[in-house]
C-alpha cells in the first residue's frame, strides 16, 4: 500500500500528491518521494537536481520554463504557504494555455507533480516560505523562458493578499501567451 495519494487535476499529467503523515507528541514522519510508488502511479521520473528557495510574503516567482531542456518538477513547501501554478505550453495539447493552481503548505504537506512542457510559478501567501523541488533535468540558465504572470488570456486566479506583489526585474518582462513564440514540441518533451 502506497504512502501517497495521487490526485489527477483537470490537466493531463499534473497531479496533486499528498503523502501520508505519521505523527504523535514527538513530531511527525512522512515520505516525500518514493520512486516505486510514483512509478506505480504512472509517474516515471528520474530526478537529478533538488532546489530550495526562500521568499517573503508577496513574492511572485515565475512563470518559468526551460526551452530545450524542459524539466518535470515535484514541488512542495517546507515552511509557510504558497499558491503554486503550472500553465500548459505543450504543442497540440487540448489544454494549451490553461492552468492548474493549488495551495501548498507546511500544514497540508501537498506536492504538485508538474510534467515537462509547463511554465511554473508561485505566490507566497505567508509571511515567509521555504519552497523545495526536484527536477528531472539540470538547470541551464541560457535556456530560460518565461510567461507573464498576469496574462489575461491565461487568466490565473491569483489569491488576494494584503500586500503588493514583489517581482524580479526579469519576471516583469515575460511575454504574454499571444506574444510567446514558443511551444514545447513532443520530441523535446520525450527527451
Amino acid at each position: 500500500m502506497s504512502n501517497f495519494v495521487f490526485e489527477k487535476t483537470k490537466i493531463e499529467g499534473i497531479y496533486i500528491v499528498t503523502p501520508k503523515h505519521f505523527g504523535d507528541e514527538r513530531g511527525y514522519f512522512m515520505e516525500t518521494y518514493n520512486e516505486q510508488a510514483f512509478k506505480e502511479a504512472g509517474l516515471d521520473y528520474t530526478f537529478v537536481q533538488d532546489n530550495q528557495s526562500s521568499s517573503k510574503k508577496g513574492v511572485l516567482r515565475g512563470l518559468h520554463f526551460q526551452k530545450t531542456h524542459p524539466q518535470a518538477k515535484l514541488v512542495r513547501v517546507l515552511k509557510g504557504e504558497v499558491f503554486d501554478v503550472a500553465v500548459d505550453l505543450r504543442e497540440g495539447s487540448e489544454t494549451y494555455g490553461e492552468w492548474v493552481g493549488t495551495i501548498l503548505s507546511e500544514e497540508n504537506h501537498k506536492q504538485l507533480m508538474i510534467p515537462r512542457g509547463f511554465a511554473h510559478g508561485f505566490l507566497v501567501l505567508s509571511d515567509y516560505a521555504e519552497f523545495a523541488y526536484k527536477c528531472d533535468d539540470l538547470y541551464h540558465p541560457e535556456d530560460e523562458g518565461g510567461l507573464m504572470y498576469n496574462d489575461e488570456d491565461v487568466a490565473i486566479e491569483w489569491p488576494e493578499i494584503d500586500c503588493e506583489h514583489i517581482f524580479s526585474e526579469k519576471d516583469q518582462k515575460h511575454p504574454t501567451l499571444k506574444e510567446l513564440d514558443f511551444k514545447f514540441k513532443k520530441e523535446v518533451l520525450n527527451g
